[in-house]
């Protein structure tokens, strides 16, 4: 099973809407097919497998990360295939997180007598596709929050300035996430001060949708983020219902610029729940939060976020710089959010913490079925 979770970590990044799936086959001890879902409408990774095995499995064990599918989508079902091929036993990690089709391969291939053992490495293959079970059960994305700090806690000077905190390594380290997340969500704050281009640098890297929340729509449509010829990824501008027309049209003359209201909340800020809907409404699963202290401040206030990731560089700036996080925050370190098994990674001279937040300190979220 872990080989199966390692091969369909392959695709990171590139299956949505579908979740990443790998299939190891074993016939008397030895692996006789690997196989992984490349991307949506392409071989699910049972399929490559089989493929793989040059289609001979009769009487063999497949190990897959998630249940085999049992119904038409894009792709015929697994399991009639996993029956057809007389695959004697299948293990299976995690069930389908859809209760509209939950458990169904299982039983369809019990019902035709092949064997079945489920849960096997079940942690491990519900966290690889963390983003996929969030978004088909709450139509949210999965949110992570990325900031670089100064071993102080700044995350630029007083006078605003941020250029570089971290190292190359670290940097990189970045484009990596743009490159595995399928969205990046920063706040007006910091497309003014930094005019970023929210591209992934990396070669044969894939550029993430871009959203950027400006309620008053103060940006111009001069920003390096709405001028970007080369590449094909969009670029979403999140504003208020009251928003300037004029604005809007102006910003929606670019190329693959699309100005999209959205609705205020109590505190007169855009509605981050709708906000987060809206991502997710686009088929997008997962978003990279590199906003500043207000935007990851208000998201950690509401629940809102599922990871984090901190670069912290050995560089001590002073003075009254910002902060990673503002809000309304904490008043006891005992009610401080603490991340779940965090990891630490040496990137040059610079560290990156990251770690899952627990399931405690985010915001309940109600299921889109019982919805319906």
């Amino acid at each position: 099973m872990a080989q199966a979770i390692a091969l369909a970590r392959r695709a990171e990044g590139r299956t949505r809407p579908n979740p990443m799936v790998g299939c190891v086959i074993v016939r008397d001890g030895e692996v006789i097919g690997r196989g992984y879902h490349v991307r949506a409408g392409e071989d699910h990774a049972e399929i490559a497998a089989i493929k793989d095995a040059g289609g001979d499995v009769e009487g063999a064990e497949l190990f897959v990360n998630l249940e085999p599918c049992s119904h038409f989508n894009r792709t015929p079902p697994c399991s009639d295939a996993i029956i057809r091929h007389k695959i004697k036993r299948v293990v299976v990690g995690t069930i389908d997180p859809n209760p509209k089709v939950s458990g169904r391969g299982v039983r369809r291939l019990r019902e035709a007598g092949v064997e079945v053992v489920e849960s096997v490495l079940d942690a491990e293959s519900r966290a690889l596709n963390a983003p996929f079970f969030k978004h088909i059960t709450t139509g949210m994305p999965w949110v992570a929050a990325k900031w670089a700090m100064t071993l102080d806690g700044k995350i630029a000077a007083s006078t605003g300035d941020s250029r570089w905190i971290t190292g190359k390594p670290a940097r990189e380290r970045v484009h990596q996430l743009r490159d595995r997340l399928d969205a990046i969500l920063i706040g007006t704050g910091t497309l003014l001060a930094d005019n970023p281009r929210l591209t992934c640098r990396l070669e044969e890297g894939r550029d993430p949708a871009r959203f950027v929340l400006d309620a008053a729509l103060k940006s111009s449509p001069e920003l390096a983020i709405y001028n970007l010829e080369h590449s094909s990824a969009p670029t979403f501008v999140l504003c208020a219902e009251d928003a300037d027309p004029a604005r809007a049209e102006a910003l929606e003359a670019r190329a693959n610029v699309e100005v999209i209201h959205v609705t205020r909340d109590a505190s007169g800020r855009l509605d981050l729940q709708q906000v987060l809907r809206t991502i997710a409404s686009r088929d997008l699963l997962s978003v990279l939060v590199e906003g500043g202290s207000a935007l990851h401040g208000a998201l950690f206030d509401q629940g809102l976020v599922d990871y984090a990731y901190a670069f912290v560089a050995p560089k001590v700036i002073g003075g009254s710089g910002p902060a990673p996080l503002g809000g309304r925050g904490f008043e006891l370190m005992n009610d401080a959010v603490t991340l779940s098994a965090p990891a630490v990674e040496r990137l040059g001279d610079d560290l990156l913490i990251h770690g899952e937040v627990p399931a405690e300190r985010r915001a309940q979220l109600p299921s889109i079925f019982d919805e319906a």
